[in-house]
Parts: C-alpha cells; sequence; structure tokens
C-alpha cells in the first residue's frame, strides 16, 4: 500500500472544486486518509517548495500558494502515485490528456487546481509537511 500527498491549490478550492476532485479519487478507487484545509503562509509555502528555490518560478508559485486556502489530502492506495498523476495530467494545461483534473479545470501551468507527489520519497517529505501520524486514517 502506497501513500501520496495531494493539494487541491487556491484556485480549485475557489473553484468550489473540492468535492470533485475527491470524487475523482475515490471513484478510481484511491482512498483518502486524511483531508483538511489549510491557508498557507508565504513562509510556508517557501518551505514546502524549498527544493525549487532556485527556480525563476518559485516567488510566483510560493505567492500563489499562499493566495488563499488549500486542501491537503493523504491519498492511500496500490500504485497511487502514478495513479494520482494520470488523474491530475500534465502539469501543463494544454498538454493533459481529456478527462483529467487538469484538462477539464485548470486556467494555466501554474494555476492548475492540484498537486501531487512525484516519488515514494518527495511524497513521505509532502505527507509530513502537512501531517503528524494521528491524522492519518490507516
Amino acid at each position: 500500500m502506497e501513500r501520496t500527498l495531494s493539494i487541491i491549490k487556491p484556485d480549485g478550492v475557489a473553484k468550489g472544486l473540492i468535492g470533485e476532485v475527491a470524487r475523482r479519487f475515490e471513484k478510481t478507487g484511491i482512498r483518502i486518509a486524511a483531508m483538511k484545509m489549510i491557508h498557507m503562509t508565504k513562509k510556508q509555502a517557501q518551505g514546502f517548495y524549498a527544493v525549487h528555490r532556485e527556480r525563476p518560478f518559485f516567488d510566483s508559485v510560493t505567492d500563489f500558494m499562499s493566495s488563499g486556502p488549500c486542501v491537503v489530502m493523504v491519498l492511500e492506495g496500490d500504485n497511487v502515485i502514478a495513479r494520482n498523476r494520470e488523474l491530475m495530467g500534465a502539469t501543463n494545461p494544454e498538454d493533459a490528456a481529456e478527462g483529467t483534473i487538469r484538462k477539464d479545470f485548470a486556467t494555466d501551468i501554474e494555476k492548475n487546481v492540484v498537486h501531487g507527489s512525484d516519488a515514494p520519497e518527495t511524497a513521505a517529505f509532502e505527507i509530513g509537511y502537512f501531517f503528524n501520524g494521528l491524522e492519518i486514517v490507516g
């Protein structure tokens, strides 16, 4: 059983997509093991995206991610990292497959509704950034 982190970004929350995104996970057999709404400060967003500190989009993404509430979730299931990434679609919604979350709802490469961990090591860090063991029902 694998776990991954999923975030419904501020644009997804503002568009009222929390239920739709959760429905898509559950419809495919992905279990939500933890979920909460947060509003990151700029500093918290910078900590979460610290691996991208030297990238040109760092300030923009941390501004965006601290601009409104997000919903963070721990997803659980067999091969859930790959399955979640398939459901999300490509980072750039123009490149995303039909029927994916980003193709259906994203505005652009940054305001693309959802985030998902890309590897087991990343998932472990990201889950630990937002959740303690008591908050995850496994």
